[in-house]
């Protein structure tokens, strides 16, 4: 019999989210239903409900997620009623022809539910194949990722997107490690947990670099050892002055905007590696001198998910947080209601919060 629910939706673009009663089915085979209990509230949502996904309307937001799992379908053997999950968006097909190649952080073919939530008899569009702000969401065994219970909820879900793929950036897209020098333009949440993660690789020099004071405090308690206001000084000449004139090995952009990632391009090292972790709208472009690209040498790379494997990294990050050597918590500014998503999505756009995180 389906479960109905409360949950956050998104009818049309452009249009403030609405709460909604919508029915959830019973698992399938492949399939696990899960109580939510909290999810953050990250700018990818906002993006579904602006339209700069897709025009699948309506949409079922959240996906950075943590759960208990309440059922199980047919044929699910990693997961079983009870355990505490963090949800994911790269439920691995093992069968595409990144995962036969031995690179499943890059599978082509990720796993969702096979049956759809509705809302008065329409199919709802679940975000990055999940839909947690609800409470109660349906998806593939895969997609749920068992971690230690005695991890904070509110924390733990932030693994689920922002923190995994900023972190992620840093240490498996990045390749950082012991005695790197590292910049992360945009100290939001992605680039805060991309400094943290620098951190834990064992990164020498991390720089923060952010027009926002606040970000730039936020920065240094995430593990930056300098930070630039790029608004009032030029930001490549800055990281050249903190890195004997070379600039750094590794050049993170999390912000995903032309004017950064050729600051990032520029402030590397010769034969340094640039990531983009930051998601740039579908209009943007990037004109840079062919000689450049050429004689700087290195490497031009795009991190999608931090390149996780979750099974691999999900329970690592927990253990990490468990050991007081990932400060999870200090992502989450606010605790709030699902009903309270809309704003949460205004106070994020103006840069007042790292994470709002809605609580079931």
């Amino acid at each position: 019999m389906p479960h109905v629910v409360r949950a956050v939706v998104a009818r049309a673009k452009g249009e403030p989210v609405s709460i909604e009663a919508i029915e959830v089915p019973d698992p399938g085979p492949g399939e696990v239903l899960v109580a939510v209990q909290a999810c953050g509230v990250c700018h990818t949502d906002l993006h579904y409900r602006e339209g700069a996904i897709n025009d699948d309307f309506p949409f079922l937001l959240g996906h950075e997620a943590s759960g208990i799992i309440e059922e199980v379908g047919e044929g699910v053997t990693n997961v079983a009623p009870g355990d505490f999950v963090i949800l994911n968006w790269r439920a691995v097909c093992g069968s595409c022809r990144a995962c036969r190649r031995g690179r499943p952080w890059y599978c082509f073919d990720t796993l969702n539910a096979a049956q759809k939530m509705t809302l008065d008899g329409v199919e709802l569009s679940p975000a990055l194949g999940i839909g947690a702000f609800a409470e109660k969401t349906l998806v593939a065994a895969g997609q749920a990722t068992k971690v230690d219970p005695t991890a904070s909820p509110e924390a733990a879900g932030l693994v689920g997107c922002g923190v995994m793929a900023g972190l992620g950036a840093a240490m498996n897209t990045g390749g950082v490690g012991r005695g790197d020098s590292v910049a992360v333009f945009g100290c939001g949440g992605v680039g805060n947990a991309a400094i943290a993660g620098a951190r834990l690789a064992g990164a020498h020099t991390i720089i923060g670099i952010d027009i926002d004071a606040g970000k730039l405090d936020l920065a240094r308690e995430f593990g930056a050892t300098h930070t630039i206001d790029s608004s009032s000084e030029d930001p490549v000449e800055a990281v050249r002055a903190l890195t004997g004139g070379n600039g750094v090995d590794v050049a993170i952009e999390a912000v995903g905007h032309p004017e950064t990632y050729e600051q990032a391009f520029f402030a590397r090292d010769l034969a340094g590696t640039v990531v983009l972790v930051g998601v740039p709208n579908p209009t943007m472009k990037i004109e840079l001198p062919m000689i450049e690209v050429f004689g700087r040498g290195g490497t031009l790379k795009s991190s999608w998910y931090g390149d996780c494997l979750p099974e691999r990294d999900f329970p690592m990050l927990i253990d990490l947080y468990l050991q007081g050597r990932l400060d999870l918590d200090r992502f989450v500014s606010e605790t709030i209601d699902l009903d309270q998503v809309e704003e949460a999505f205004h106070r994020m756009e103006r840069g007042e919060v790292i994470r709002s995180v809605v609580v079931l």
